[in-house]
């Protein structure tokens, strides 16, 4: 059976919720609905934060219904079923005997749930961009209610201005008429799956081909580049524009419909002969899940060369279990190191993205052991001893398991001394053999392609990476190697269940702790030997000082490094020197925040934008103490400015909280350190989950700034939201905020993907 049959099929499958054989319905789900749908409740029902897993991104979301059950749960003792959309069932029954309730089904004499949601919202709709009563609780301290449809008359009694779309300004009278029309008419799906176009099922095969061909060596190969690709939202460079892929294993081979193993993690037991098979990714394209890949002749040859062209063998294929999982380098040991780490460095980016960004969606215990702001690098695969010793390597291999395999909630600390002693063990090893290596230098720095310089946001409980050094200086740097960068991909990326329960969760995130300090141990090598002490005492202050004392390695504070720094600040001169070298591989030269002259700002641009930039460049890298008005800034701001001519350009405002330290994994406000945040400005969107805009025209953005400065108290800064706010009661809330991904969609059209504005704030 073909592949165009399958995606047939499919289609069949999840339109399930349609009517019976008759005309075709006067309203089209995929006409009519889902754009409605796509533009007013996609932005806070989509990914596993969804409220009440609500997913609203496709007809399958839709037919699916909710589920009081939260996926995001830090206290569960016992693991949950998994509940990912077209992995874990399919079709309205399957969800059901899941725990799912239907939304869109009348029950009796009583209207669909969701036509009694929209209605509440519908009557009770928002005064024009004010301020939004307190009484509704926003964000992620918003309670999961998820009212089945026997409880609603109780929900809105007690909420009775917590309609839907959620305390945003609501629907058009017509897209309310025409959901109403469609849910009384039975709420009928008529959605098909994506297909392939033509060029893009040949290259489908070629792809298939390549990871399903026989023989040890290859099927080695293709099993570790699953375990690296699966959560890609992969494209070909000819394909059509919006269509993306996804692998996956499944039981039957190419030609086939793909019959899915849906295991919990892509490196569990699939119990059965596994082939690697690429299907479409179905619905609205979320840009906090899209992290995307290309795929084309020139990436397959590099495969080819990086894993197929040594004379390496394959002597008996690795099992699976705890063990596997554990300590991937055990297990893919036969792929030469080099091709492994070669293949992540080429697109270091997308590996970056995928441990930092998403797309679990939440995650405040795991980025809150990351600084609001740093920079990664990469180590020379030629410098680096795990590729080029193969004694090292062989010593270093056993010492590399991570934790959380094992989910005994009366073993977490047990199982934590033993895998911190094992990593520590391995940070001594390490320390050991690189002070008999030559000394670190510029050339221990990996410079291959604009991958090699990365810049990491985090946004209180999400996080963003980018291409380039973007903003001041930052308090860290973190240098990996290739045993680190595998290490924070497996265990953050291959190994974790968001299903998982408190006790997987906990050692994640602790094993993390560990992986940021051997980022940092590695960057202080590259410091004087007598500043590295100075640093690190910088980095944990107060208790941090206890944590290192307690759970990290000793640094190596005697080995001198190769590089010419000076001796008062050679963080600063670092960075200063490596922008001098590497500034063709910087992708976003950032003369905002780093302004070394009269110019702040962006060459070659409209006068009116350079104007602005130059403007808004004074409320960068200035401290909180300072800058009275950081205090009242969410982590993420969007400005929207506006030339005389009609243009406009987006700039992320990004707030960088401070903290003492971030060695723990609670008391995080017991660690901040309020007067030395700072604000990063730079065009674009780095962040899928704005908290705020402002919409400015670009010859007010002087007055914008000077107001701002001036800001010492919460009036004054109400009389700036009030006047350039975009608050989600602004008439014009929704156009504003799809312009976000619009910018994107003419900036970079690939990474274009509905935003995220369930953190979007009342201010």
């Amino acid at each position: 059976m073909s592949y165009r049959v399958f995606i047939s099929l499919f289609a069949l499958l999840i339109s399930s919720a349609a009517t019976a054989q008759g005309p075709a319905p006067a309203i089209s789900y995929t006409r009519d609905i889902q754009p409605i749908f796509t533009e007013k409740c996609v932005a806070c029902h989509a990914c596993y934060d969804s409220p009440c897993q609500l997913n609203l991104g496709s007809g399958e979301g839709a037919s699916r219904g909710a589920n009081k059950s939260p996926v995001y749960d830090g206290q569960r003792s016992q693991a949950e079923a998994p509940t990912r959309l077209f992995y874990d069932a399919l079709g309205k029954r399957a969800w059901q005997q899941k725990g799912f309730y239907s939304v869109l089904d009348a029950q009796g004499s009583q209207a669909a749930l969701m036509a009694r949601m929209l209605e509440l919202g519908h009557q009770t709709p928002l005064q024009p961009n004010a301020k939004l009563p307190e009484e509704i609780v926003l964000g992620l301290n918003r309670a999961n209610m998820c009212p089945q449809p026997g409880e609603f008359d109780a929900y809105a009694q007690q909420h009775p201005k917590e309609g839907m779309p959620l305390a945003v300004t609501g629907l058009t009278t017509a897209q309310y008429q025409t959901l109403q029309r469609w849910l009384a008419s039975g709420a009928p799906i008529d959605e098909q799956g994506l297909a392939p176009s033509a060029r893009e099922a040949l290259q489908i095969v070629q792809w298939e081909n390549l990871l399903n061909a026989p023989g040890a060596r290859e099927s080695l190969v293709a099993r570790w580049l699953y375990e690296h690709l699966f959560l890609a939202h992969l494209y070909f460079k000819e394909g059509e524009q919006g269509h993306f892929f996804q692998w996956v294993r499944s039981r039957t081979p190419t030609g086939q419909p793909i019959d899915l193993i849906n295991s919990r993690r892509p490196n569990d037991d699939p119990g059965t002969q596994v082939y690697y098979r690429l299907w479409p990714v179905q619905g609205v394209i979320v840009h906090k899940t899209h992290i995307t890949y290309p795929l084309s002749p020139a990436k397959m040859a590099r495969i080819k060369s990086l894993f197929y062209s040594g004379n390496w063998q394959v002597d008996a294929l690795p099992g699976y279990g705890p063990e596997r999982r554990a300590n991937p380098f055990q297990t893919f040991q036969a792929i030469p190191a080099q091709a492994r780490y070669q293949f992540m460095l080429d697109n270091a980016e997308y590996f970056v993205r995928t441990f930092i960004r998403g797309p679990v969606c939440r995650g405040q215990i795991a980025t809150d052991v990351i600084r609001d702001h740093f920079w990664a690098l990469f180590q020379a695969p030629e410098h680096d001893l795990y590729i080029v010793d193969p004694n090292y390597r062989g010593q270093a291999t056993p010492l590399l398991a991570m934790p959380g395999q094992n989910d005994d909630v009366g073993s977490v600390l047990s199982l934590w001394h033993a895998y911190r002693d094992k990593r520590n063990e391995y940070e001594t090893l390490r320390q050991d053999a690189y002070a008999d290596a030559p000394a670190p230098s510029w050339s221990s720095l990996w410079a291959g392609n604009d991958n090699a310089l990365l810049s990491i946001f985090r946004h209180f409980d999400s996080a963003s990476v980018t291409k380039g050094l973007i903003g001041d200086v930052p308090q860290t740097v973190w240098l990996f190697d290739f045993p680190l960068l595998e290490r924070t991909y497996y265990q953050l990326a291959v190994n974790f269940d968001v299903f998982g329960n408190v006790s997987h969760q906990a050692q994640t995130r602790l094993y993390f702790d560990l992986i940021r300090n051997g980022a940092e141990q590695n960057f202080l090598r590259l410091m004087p030997a007598d500043a590295r002490d100075g640093y690190l005492d910088d980095w944990y202050q107060n208790g941090g000082k206890f944590k290192m004392w307690m759970d990290y390695a000793s640094i190596d504070n005697d080995t001198p490094t190769a590089l010419k720094l000076a001796p008062n600040d050679p963080k600063r001169d670092f960075v200063q020197q490596l922008l001098a070298r590497y500034g063709d591989l910087n992708a976003r030269p950032d003369p905002i925040n780093r302004c070394s002259g009269a110019y702040c700002s962006r060459p070659n641009i409209d006068p009116a934008l350079q104007n602005a930039e130059q403007a808004l460049s004074r409320l960068t890298s200035r401290p909180a103490a300072g800058l009275k008005v950081i205090e009242q800034m969410p982590e993420a701001t969007m400005l929207r400015i506006e030339t005389a001519n009609g243009k406009r350009e987006v700039y992320s405002l990004v707030r960088n909280r401070a903290h003492s330290n971030v060695a723990f994994m609670l008391g995080e406000s017991l660690r901040y350190q309020p007067g030395l945040d700072t604000m990063t400005l730079y065009p674009g969107v780095l962040s899928s989950y704005p908290n705020f805009m402002f919409n400015i025209p670009a010859d007010e953005v002087p007055e914008f700034v000077e107001d701002m400065e001036n800001a010492k108290d919460a009036e004054r800064f109400e009389r700036i939201v009030g006047r350039w706010g975009i608050r989600r009661s602004h008439p014009q809330f929704w156009v504003y905020f799809h312009d976000l991904s619009q910018y994107l969609h003419e900036t970079d059209p690939v990474e274009e993907g509905v935003l995220d504005m369930n953190r979007y704030e009342n201010l």
